[in-house]
């Protein structure tokens, strides 16, 4: 595809087959000297010259591309990326003043960026994972900032937080939202694996007020647990918690030894505190 075909068909809007045909021609264009795009942006600019904005345009969407692509792990289509990312470029061509003394690319990008970035944040889920200027930060800083696969430990969340100048509960509550994916309720005929939320339904008629009540319930009950571990006391706690609370719980015989006593005073005092818990929550 020659030069001359190539933007005839990107300032007019022709047929150019798909989105690898269109990377071809924008790569086609040849990029501007120094001095011919400070000479097409100070026509643009003095003299609101159209012709220079398309020249100017045209010799920068290689690199609308190439911002694009760094954003193809949310799951967008590259092509939408880069739609949005040529609104930003004509923002900036409109905005550029070749007098500052910047090329064109160097101002362009933060253009380019905030539109993409927009579309993503619109776009990457139904639900709104970012609202927050610290959300967007995080958003689109958190996989970057994780230094091995998996949930974060306490010491690196802290340690985000700190590069990121948020707190740790906001880490923590992004790394949730980014862990999750968006489903099809209905599902779709063509993806014979999946299984859609629709069909986990235990029946047409199910009440949804019943599964209202029955996670009203669920938190009250983690609401008065908590309650009631903290009014034991340390000890106690730390016992209930390890034998119960934990993923590789602690033996009898563990506690004992750290805590200097029988394994079967461990046992009453688990065995009193789970007493004490269960009174607690009942009440």
């Amino acid at each position: 595809m020659t030069t001359a075909i190539a933007q005839n068909q990107l300032m007019l809007g022709g047929p150019i087959g798909s989105l690898d045909h269109y990377i071809q021609a924008v790569r086609a264009v040849p990029v501007l000297s120094k001095e011919e795009e400070f000479d097409l942006a100070t026509r643009l600019h003095e003299n609101d010259d159209l012709e220079a904005a398309q020249r100017l345009i045209l010799s920068h969407l290689r690199f609308v591309v190439h911002i694009a692509r760094g954003y193809t792990g949310y799951g967008l289509p590259l092509g939408d990326l880069v739609q949005e990312g040529n609104v930003g470029l004509m923002k900036a061509v409109k905005r550029f003043d070749p007098n500052v003394g910047v090329r064109l690319v160097s101002f362009a990008v933060h253009w380019i960026r905030a539109e993409i970035h927009e579309y993503v944040l619109k776009n990457w889920r139904l639900v709104k994972v970012a609202t927050t200027k610290a959300q967007r930060k995080l958003f689109f800083n958190l996989r970057k900032a994780k230094t091995r696969l998996g949930w974060l430990s306490n010491e690196e969340t802290k340690a985000v937080a700190e590069d990121l100048g948020v707190s740790p509960s906001e880490v923590t509550r992004m790394e949730r939202r980014l862990s999750g994916r968006d489903v099809s309720y209905d599902g779709s005929p063509a993806d014979e694996d999946e299984y859609a939320p629709v069909a986990y339904l235990p029946s047409p008629d199910s009440d949804p007020a019943d599964v209202v009540e029955q996670a009203d319930w669920q938190n009250d009950s983690r609401r008065r647990l908590g309650r009631a571990l903290a009014a034991l006391d340390d000890r106690s706690r730390d016992i209930v918690q390890r034998r119960w609370l934990v993923e590789k719980k602690a033996t009898l015989h563990q506690l004992a030894a750290e805590y200097k006593v029988s394994a079967e005073r461990i046992r009453q005092i688990e065995a009193n505190a789970m007493r004490k818990l269960k009174g607690s929550i009942a009440a």
